[in-house]
């Protein structure tokens, strides 16, 4: 029991830390200023690990690598912790299993904005947060909108997004673990 107990403590924190690793890589992809509240919560948390890795990981194509690489490199301490606690600890076990958890991150993550996205549009438009979510799934959302039409002015593209992320998800986890 108190494996399980431990491995939740990692796995939430290193699910916080992660996270917002990755919205902040993703925040500067799409080229987002995130609310005052939000940005000072997210650089905050990773500016320790980030700004450190800059020197060996700069800045290329406008792209913020050492956020991606502190991300990577937060699930794969994770999933060996998770592994030497359980006994199962090998590297190729390591490997993979970091790079499913990145994946399932990634779509995980996307399909919350989508969520998110769709709950402000529902109840608060005018939501603070509202236009910085929306700005966030543009990049995804923009191709769908085109190709799904307004069915009484309801837009279901979100719908077709999250059915498209899980699909993609689930060959990618299906390729992950055939390789194990």
């Amino acid at each position: 029991m108190l494996q399980s107990i431990f491995t939740l403590i990692v796995d939430t924190i290193a699910g916080v830390l992660g996270g917002a690793l990755l919205l902040r890589f993703w925040m500067q992809v799409v080229r987002v200023r995130p609310p005052m509240a939000l940005g000072q919560f997210t650089f905050q948390l990773t500016d320790w690990l980030v700004r450190p890795m800059r020197r060996l990981l700069p800045g290329v194509g406008g792209y913020d690598w050492a956020s991606l690489v502190g991300a990577v490199l937060v699930i794969t301490l994770s999933i060996a912790i998770d592994l030497f606690v359980m006994s199962r600890f090998s590297p190729e076990f390591l490997v993979l299993l970091s790079v499913l958890r990145f994946f399932e991150w990634v779509f995980y993550g996307l399909m919350g904005l989508i969520i998110i996205e769709a709950i402000f549009s529902w109840v608060n438009p005018h939501a603070p947060l509202a236009p910085f979510i929306r700005a966030l799934n543009d990049p995804l959302m923009r191709p769908l909108r085109r190709i799904v039409p307004l069915i009484g002015n309801i837009d279901l593209s979100p719908l077709v997004a999250l059915v498209l992320l899980q699909i993609g998800l689930r060959v990618i986890t299906y390729g992950i673990t055939s390789l194990a």
